[in-house]
């Protein structure tokens, strides 16, 4: 007689996904929170400092830094729903936006920002975020990709224009790079997709 093993179905919760957003919110608070009243602001020097060596250590502290608490809770609620749209489909999409939108935001931002500057906030994994959910579905090409990609399209895609120079002080090389991370971790999640099936 033959037989067959199905393999286990993942298990996804709702629960889980919200306590990893929760925990990095908390994170990005107690951060600020001891920045502003132990370090007096000190620790942004963290952040990515382009075209000097010690700067690079910014690529991975940049996102858990902010320039106070209005900084700081501007980007909370995004990174909240971004974050978990980003993970509705498959938890694992989160870290691998994540560390892409970090990576490549980080470098970017290295690169291409001015060298008298500190980048900081965890808007470089928003954006991150945004790109891969505004590209997921051309990349994927499946029904629940696309109408996710047109729903933050419609819900935020304002966002865009951030990754252009506007305001002083506010850094669109860290949208800008962020949101191609992003875009190179839909294509990404994609073929790895693709060659599961």
């Amino acid at each position: 007689m033959s037989s067959y093993y199905r393999k286990p179905v993942k298990q996804k919760t709702v629960l889980k996904e919200f306590k990893i957003l929760i925990v990095s919110i908390v994170i990005f608070w107690v951060v600020e929170v001891l920045d502003i009243f132990i370090f007096q602001g000190s620790l942004d020097r963290y952040g990515v400092q382009p075209h000097s060596v010690i700067g690079l250590r910014g690529i991975l502290f940049a996102p858990f830094l902010h320039g106070g608490f209005g900084h700081l809770i501007a980007n909370t609620i995004p990174f909240l729903t971004l974050g978990w749209l980003t993970m509705i489909q498959d938890t694992n999409d989160f870290y691998i936006v994540s560390i892409m939108s970090a990576l490549v935001g980080g470098i970017g931002v290295w690169i291409f920002g001015s060298p008298d500057s500190v980048h900081i906030g965890a808007s470089i994994l928003i954006y991150g975020y945004l790109g891969f959910l505004l590209l997921r579905g051309y990349f994927q090409k499946n029904f629940p990709s696309i109408a996710l990609s047109i729903f933050v399209a419609i819900a935020y895609g304002s966002f865009i224009w951030g990754v252009f120079p506007s305001k002083i002080g506010v850094s669109w090389q860290g949208h800008l790079f962020g949101f191609i991370g992003g875009a190179i971790a839909a294509k990404m999640v994609a073929q790895e997709n693709k060659f599961r099936e």
